[in-house]
């Protein structure tokens, strides 16, 4: 569990903060419009009505008592940029900070931010990859060539255990669970479990490596 202020609270910051208490996180929320903040009165550790531009507001916060504070401020990204810069001086451990382009997550780094999220573009990129590749059920970048995917299991794989497929070394992916058709995930499955024709797997592996396993099922 996690100590997390989280300042700006719009779309992304509602699924943002419901997911954080999910996850067991002790979560303050800080918004300058109330209507925004309202239904997580209930729900969060803390909310407070501020803006957090002014310095007299971020000294009430406690910034120094938090594990994380994410700026979720994105339609004003002079507002995002000056309140990570502040709450960055004022003795913040460690900045999460939302940028939509390159520029502004340029500024934000040199401007304390110690990451930055492209929520959006990241979003929009996963999709056009899923949609783009066949087979593809699900698809999260890690790096610019290696990527986190949900696919069938390989015609060739079925009745067989991953120990006799030996599957990093002739694909050279990592299978890291398994999802058989209407049961829970396998997380790390057992080297002697036997594919069924309905599983999909999720693999770690580089594109090229991956692009190359689903063309056994085409």
């Amino acid at each position: 569990m996690k100590s997390i202020l989280v300042i700006g609270v719009g779309r992304f910051g509602h699924h943002l903060v419901n997911r954080l208490l999910e996850l067991g996180n002790k979560v303050m929320v800080v918004d300058k419009e109330e209507d925004n903040i309202r239904d997580m009165f209930p729900l969060v550790t803390t909310a407070r009505v501020g803006d957090c531009t002014n310095i007299d507001v971020l000294k009430t916060l406690g910034l120094g008592g938090f594990d994380l504070v994410i700026v979720c401020i994105a339609q004003n990204f002079q507002n995002s940029l000056e309140v990570t810069s502040l709450v960055k001086e004022m003795g913040a451990r460690y900045v999460i900070s939302m940028a939509s382009r390159d520029i502004q997550a340029k500024f934000l780094l040199k401007n304390g931010a110690d990451e930055v999220l492209y929520p959006e573009r990241d979003v929009a990129y996963n999709l056009a990859e899923r949609c783009s590749a066949h087979h593809v059920f699900d698809y999260v970048s890690i790096s610019d060539d290696c990527s986190l995917y949900e696919i069938p299991v390989m015609p060739s794989w079925v009745g067989r255990t991953m120990k006799e497929i030996n599957v990093r070394a002739v694909y050279n992916v990592n299978v890291i669970a398994v999802i058989p058709r209407g049961g829970k995930v396998m997380a790390m499955p057992p080297v002697d479990y036997a594919f069924n024709e309905s599983d999909h797997v999720k693999v770690i592996g580089y594109k090229k490596d991956v692009d190359r396993m689903l063309g056994e099922i085409e």
